[in-house]
């Protein structure tokens, strides 16, 4: 990560690590100041826009367009599959995603193409089979959940 190597970015980076799944910078903060950490929000997100620009975590958009940050994998950059209504994220197989991108830029002569998938659904403990799937606002059904509602590790 690019900047200072300060106390602050440091608890940034052990809290995003020490989460399984996507979190906002505000779900991020709040658990920095819950654990202790006096750290202001302005100080999360550049932490966060330094390590997406490093290639350091996966972003994501929830439903009303709040980015959500994970740690980015060893392997590399990854596509996830994320319930709209708990907040889970699993990976996903996206090699022909990749290898489309590649072509793309091949066949145009374009470099340093980046490109953003996001496939949102619910998942098989939110899913309501009497009707189309969609379940009720998540946040009548998970009104103690911090931030989006019952978000769980996938």
């Amino acid at each position: 990560m690019g900047g200072r190597n300060t106390r602050q970015r440091r608890a940034v980076l052990r809290a995003l690590a020490s989460r399984q799944d996507f979190v906002s910078a505000q779900e991020l903060h709040a658990l920095l100041l819950t654990d202790a950490h006096p750290i202001g929000l302005t100080t999360v997100y550049r932490a966060l826009r330094e390590l997406e620009a490093s290639g350091g975590v996966d972003v994501v958009r929830d439903d009303a367009g709040e980015r959500l940050y994970r740690p980015r994998p060893a392997e590399g950059h990854r596509h996830y599959l994320l319930c709209r209504a708990c907040g889970r994220s699993r990976p996903v197989d996206s090699d022909v995603v990749e290898e489309w991108a590649a072509r793309i830029s091949s066949d145009t002569g374009y470099t340093a193409v980046r490109h953003t998938v996001e496939l949102t659904g619910i998942c098989a403990d939110c899913r309501f089979p009497e009707d189309d799937g969609e379940p009720p606002c998540a946040r009548e059904r998970a009104p103690d959940a911090p931030g989006r509602a019952g978000r769980r590790a996938g």
